[in-house]
């Protein structure tokens, strides 16, 4: 695992903890972003943004709050964010430790609390277009 410290497979929990509450997602997820920080490839994960964004947050995310840099924000910048955003469950953690095996990069909610997992770019546009309309 590309992760140094417990402290940052804790952080890593964390992300898991906010971007799902399907179980069978979590190790998956675990997977893309392991996989993410292994070719140093940003997070892009929008709970991170909105942690980052704080009381300014008023629960829509528009695209210039991607672009807002903040600590938190892992569409600016690379790895993980300083300090965990959510205190995650024993499943997340578990999941932050083992991330499943996968050649996965990215996902999109499907909007029934699941997540579909794309390779490549091409992929996870098509699901985007599909899942998030």
């Amino acid at each position: 695992l590309p992760l140094a410290t417990p402290y940052q497979a804790l952080i890593l929990a964390s992300l898991v903890e906010k971007e799902t509450g399907t179980p069978a997602d979590r190790a998956m997820i675990a997977g893309v972003f392991i996989n993410r920080l292994r070719i140093q490839m940003m997070l892009q994960t929008d709970p991170a943004v909105i942690y980052g964004l704080g009381s300014a947050f008023d629960g829509n995310l528009r695209r210039h709050d991607l672009t807002t840099d903040t600590p938190y924000n892992t569409y600016t910048r690379g790895g993980l964010p300083p300090t965990p955003i959510a205190l995650p469950s024993r499943d997340a953690l578990n999941a932050a430790v083992h991330p499943a095996q996968t050649d996965a990069l990215y996902f999109v909610a499907r909007g029934d609390g699941s997540s579909k997992f794309s390779s490549n770019l091409e992929e996870h546009n098509r699901a985007v277009s599909r899942y998030q309309k």
